[in-house]
């Protein structure tokens, strides 16, 4: 059989969404980012999670793809040797940060000219997958609640504890993004708070959501409450919700050690290595 020859890789419209979402579902448990924001903010620039896409396709078929969001999040799923083609598509664009398969955001770092560009962090973190119906809901203290339920300033104040831990710098750095954070997924419902004797203890949350498959995000335990098993009881039980809503399969990405040790312990397995590629500011795609 003749196989029709790859296009050049082009902006996507809306008539090329059904062909984009089904090239992604193919590659679901690396490609949340793009699939829930195209569910929920499609094509255009409305939005900070509002994303623009580039294609290849073989003449019907995507066979790669490249999205960038409005806040600068550059979300890539193709096959690594094709990356200097999807580089080019996305020349002179502002990049805030690269995140995806550890392979691909490794090799598109490179193309767009940026391996020099100052770092906020790097971080290949392994990444985890599991079928809900195998979720083990650990036995401790607390029940989970909305956001609403807890303080919202302690909320803002763990969320800037959160982004210090994980990318240093000075709270005051991260005071003004975090309390549109919280805000965000308070209105958005994604997220909630372990409690306790009618006080937060954890938090936990969806960063990216699909009918069927969540990935899990901004997951927080204060530092004198750890080693207690709440931030894996915050997360099964959200979990559980979200399997009784319908989803059936969950994935994340691990930023240490204790924490992938705490997802094993509730039934998640590693398929793989996600990469976080965060700059201190804004950089210029330069091919």
């Amino acid at each position: 059989m003749t196989r029709v020859a790859q296009l050049p890789i082009h902006r996507a419209t809306e008539a090329d969404c059904p062909a984009i979402v089904t090239f992604l579902r193919n590659h679901v448990e690396s490609s949340m980012f793009p699939l829930s924001n195209l569910a929920h903010h499609g094509l255009g620039r409305d939005h900070p999670n509002a994303q623009r896409i580039w294609i290849e396709t073989d003449g019907h078929d995507v066979t790669g793809l490249i999205a960038l969001t409005e806040a600068g999040s550059l979300l890539p799923q193709f096959p690594p040797d094709r990356v200097e083609l999807f580089a080019a598509a996305v020349d002179g664009e502002k990049v805030a940060m690269i995140l995806g398969d550890a392979r691909q955001v490794s090799v598109l770092r490179t193309a767009l000219g940026l391996t020099r560009a100052p770092l906020r962090t790097l971080n290949v973190e392994p990444h985890f997958s599991l079928d809900l119906s195998d979720l083990i809901v650990p036995e401790g203290e607390g029940t989970l609640a909305p956001l609403s339920a807890a303080p919202t300033q302690l909320l803002v104040d763990w969320r800037v504890a959160y982004e210090v831990e994980t990318f240093g710098g000075e709270p005051s750095v991260f005071r003004a993004d975090a309390a549109r954070q919280i805000a965000r997924w308070t209105a958005d419902d994604s997220h909630r708070v372990l409690m306790s004797k009618g006080q937060p203890i954890a938090m936990t949350g969806f960063n990216a959501r699909l009918p069927d498959i969540v990935q899990i995000g901004g997951v927080w335990t204060p530092p004198d409450l750890r080693r207690r098993g709440h931030a894996r009881r915050a997360v099964a039980l959200h979990l559980s919700e979200a399997r009784k809503a319908g989803a059936s399969r969950a994935v994340l990405f691990a930023a240490s050690e204790p924490a992938a040790r705490a997802y094993r312990a509730i039934g998640f397995r590693q398929i793989g290595e996600f990469s976080l590629c965060v700059f201190k500011k804004a950089q210029v795609a330069n091919v």
